[in-house]
């Protein structure tokens, strides 16, 4: 029923790894994470690109060495569109997905406590009704254990290699965003007015 002690601890400890990093890079946040969605602070995204390049990379690299074993599962276009659809209006609404509520309520912020609430009990929710979310939505548009090289024929290194190499790109773009949104404003020229003693002082002075 559970798996071994070492994976649990394996997982244990990949969770408190998990929960730092975010922590460290802000995004338990509840305003970094306001502003990605009003396209002001480019934090998350940033986060999530560096996590997809580096986990593929290293999931990658284990696989060829024998160190995993990849478990593919079904695409699910019905389910994913829908489960996408919620995940996308709880975000916004909440202000975190479920791993950075966690965390901020780790860190004390009661705030993100009704949203995992909430997940608990779309959780329970779906466990109750899976058997009929089985047969019909997970169902609708199933195109089985479909991966991007097997659908394009283009290899998995290439890729991950297209992937890093777009990220680069966005961040570049990102980076000189930033910059020049934060250039402070052009100071007016100063106006020397000679004062009756005959020395001088800027105009606008008190």
């Amino acid at each position: 029923m559970f798996d071994s002690p070492g994976k649990l601890a394996l997982g244990l400890l990949s969770g408190i790894l998990f929960g730092f990093l975010l922590q460290k890079g802000r995004v338990t946040k509840y305003d970094v994470i306001v502003k990605q969605f009003l396209l002001r602070d480019f934090t998350v995204l940033k986060i999530m690109l560096t996590a997809i390049v580096v986990g593929g990379v290293g999931i990658a690299a284990f696989h060829s060495a024998g160190w995993v074993h990849l478990h593919i599962k079904p695409a699910l276009l019905g389910g994913t569109i829908l489960g996408g659809l919620i995940f996308g209006a709880g975000m916004a609404l909440l202000g975190y997905c479920p791993g950075t509520a966690v965390g901020a309520a780790a860190e004390g912020g009661r705030h993100a406590c009704p949203g995992i609430l909430g997940m608990l009990a779309g959780t329970a929710v779906y466990a109750e009704f899976h058997g009929f979310f089985s047969r019909t939505l997970l169902k609708a548009v199933d195109l089985g254990k479909a991966t991007l090289p097997s659908l394009t024929g283009i290899g998995a290194g290439w890729w991950l290699a297209g992937l890093a190499a777009a990220s680069c790109g966005i961040f570049i773009l990102l980076e000189r965003r930033e910059r020049s949104g934060s250039r402070p404003p052009e100071q007016a020229p100063s106006i020397r007015v000679p004062t009756p003693a005959g020395s001088s002082r800027q105009g606008g002075d008190p």
